[in-house]
C-alpha cells in the first residue's frame, strides 16, 4: 500500500504528537532507575494528560486574552514545525520547502515567547521571573543555534533540513567533519539546555533557585496547564529528531510512501529518540546542577564551539 505524500505528512506530525508523552514517561522511568526508585509507568503523562483537560481551567484575575492564547499558539507552533523537518522521510513532502531550519527555529522561538508572554501577564513573581529567566537565557542560545545553522549550511551546500540529511546520508565523510563533530556538538548542548536536563533547571521540582520553564505554567491549570505540558513534551522529541535526523544519524527513515516502510520509519524514529534520551538521562543524573549565573559561562562554551565549527571549516581543516 502506498501512502500518498500529504498522507506521510499528516503522520509525521501525528508521531510528534502522539508519541512525545511516552517518550517523556520512558525519560522519566529510566531517571527513576537511575535514582534507585521504581518509578511512573511509562503512560503516566496520558494519565496526567487526561486528567488536566478533565478539569476546569481558571485564569488570574486581571489577565486577559494574552494569558489565554498562549498556550494554543505554542502547541499549535510545536505542530508546525514537524512539517518541516525530515520526521519519517528521506524525501521532502509537499510541505517541507515551506520554510527550512532557519524557519523550523523561529517557529520554535515563537511558542517559547508565547509562553513567555503568557506567564508575564499573570503579574505572578514565580512565574514572571521564570518567563524573565527563559527569555534571557534563550537570547543567548539563539546565537548558538544560528552559528551551528550556518556550519551545516556551509558543509552541505544547504539550509533546508531534508537536502542537509541527504548530503550526510550521502556521504559518511561528511558526518566526521571536524567542523561538522564541532556544529553537532555545539546543537548537543543547546538541546541539553533547551530541554532543562542541565545546566540549572530541576525539571521534575519547583524549586524557586531554578524554576524557568517549570515557571511559566505556574498559573496555568486545567486544559492550559495540559496543552503547555504536552506542547513542552512536543518540544523535547522534535529537538531530539533534529539533533539525530539532521546531524547525527539520518538513516532509517523511509524512501517511498510505502505503507511499511513508514511504519518502520516511525519505530526507529522512536528508538533513535529513546536512546538519546537515555543519554540525556545518563548526563542528568550524573552531574550536580549549576548556579543560575553559570549557566551563561556554559552558553558562552557552546557558542564559542559553534563558532570554532565555522572557522574550522572555513580554514579547511579535516
Amino acid at each position: 500500500m502506498i501512502l500518498s505524500p500529504y498522507a506521510v505528512q499528516l503522520l509525521q506530525v501525528l508521531t510528534i504528537l502522539l508519541f512525545s508523552p511516552l517518550l517523556s514517561g520512558a525519560i522519566a522511568r529510566v531517571e527513576a532507575r537511575l535514582q534507585g526508585r521504581r518509578g511512573p509507568s511509562v503512560l503516566q503523562p496520558y494519565y496526567d494528560l487526561w486528567k488536566l483537560f478533565g478539569k476546569e481551567s481558571l485564569r488570574p484575575r486581571g489577565t486577559g486574552f494574552l494569558f489565554v492564547a498562549g498556550p494554543v499558539v505554542a502547541f499549535a507552533c510545536y505542530l508546525i514545525v514537524p512539517m518541516l523537518i525530515p520526521v519519517l522521510t528521506t524525501y521532502p513532502l509537499p510541505l517541507g520547502y515551506m520554510g527550512d531550519i532557519l524557519g523550523g527555529g523561529f517557529i520554535l522561538g515563537l511558542g517559547g515567547f508565547a509562553v513567555a508572554l503568557s506567564a508575564a501577564v499573570t503579574r505572578s513573581p514565580y512565574a514572571q521571573l521564570g518567563s524573565s529567566r527563559a527569555m534571557s537565557f534563550g537570547a543567548l542560545g539563539e546565537p548558538i543555534v544560528l552559528f551551528v545553522v550556518f556550519s551545516v549550511s556551509i558543509i552541505t551546500r544547504t539550509d533546508l533540513p531534508y537536502a542537509m540529511a541527504s548530503t550526510i546520508r550521502s556521504s559518511a565523510s561528511a558526518l566526521v567533519l571536524p567542523s561538522h563533530v564541532l556544529a553537532a556538538i555545539a546543537f548537543f548542548l543547546v538541546v541539553l539546555s533547551e530541554t532543562a536536563r542541565i545546566p540549572v533547571e530541576t525539571h521534575s521540582g519547583t524549586i524557586e533557585l531554578g524554576m524557568i520553564d517549570e515557571a511559566r505554567s505556574f498559573e496555568h491549570s486545567g486544559p492550559s496547564m495540559a496543552l503547555l505540558t504536552w506542547g513542552s513534551a512536543m518540544k523535547q522529541m522534535i529537538l531530539y529528531t533534529i539533533l539525530i535526523n539532521v546531524f547525527l544519524a539520518p538513516w532509517g527513515l523511509a524512501g517511498s510512501g510505502n505503507l511499511l516502510a513508514v511504519v518502520l520509519a516511525v519505530l526507529s524514529l522512536l528508538g533513535k529518540v529513546f536512546l538519546v534520551g537515555c543519554l540525556f538521562a545518563v548526563i542528568d543524573n550524573s552531574f550536580a546542577k549549576l548556579r543560575l549565573f553559570k549557566i551563561t559561562e556554559y552558553l558562552a562554551g557552546s557558542f564559542l564551539i559553534a563558532v570554532l565549527a565555522l572557522l574550522v571549516y572555513l580554514v579547511g581543516i579535516g
